[in-house]
């Protein structure tokens, strides 16, 4: 018996692509770290809020690759001699990845009490019918 995926359903034609970015975001394995929200601020629009406290905007980087946005967070190392007693603030580097969909744009990103928010919006797409003119067989 052979495995029915998503690219060889017969009624689901150029879907490939979505497949393959589904496997890839099931394989991320974001950890839970850092923790974040997502939240619809409007019928298209969206913020992404993540929480990066002991993160300065230098130790953060927001890029876009092949369709997924990636927040990366890497603190530099303190050259001074503290002794901790306890240590329970993350200080780790960090890699969060979102799959965006087609027409979904990345607006501004702003740092504010700890907190990282990146808006994005997504543009209404056209309503587009097409009629498809039918020859006669031998032309």
């Amino acid at each position: 018996m052979s495995k029915l995926t998503l690219g060889s359903h017969p009624y689901l034609l150029g879907f490939e692509q979505l497949e393959r970015l589904l496997e890839r975001t099931a394989k991320s394995g974001n950890e839970g770290y850092p923790p974040f929200n997502i939240e619809q601020t409007s019928s298209n629009s969206y913020r992404i809020t993540l929480a990066v406290a002991g993160f300065s905007q230098s130790d953060l980087a927001i890029t876009i690759e092949d369709k997924q946005l990636v927040i990366r967070g890497r603190q530099a190392e303190a050259e001074d001699e503290r002794i901790f007693l306890h240590r329970g603030i993350a200080a780790r580097q960090f890699q969060r990845s979102f799959v965006l969909a087609d027409g979904v744009e990345v607006g501004e990103a702003v740092m504010e009490n700890g907190l990282l928010h990146i808006d994005l919006t997504r543009a209404e797409p056209e309503q587009v019918v097409q009629t498809i003119k039918i020859k006669p067989a031998g032309q």
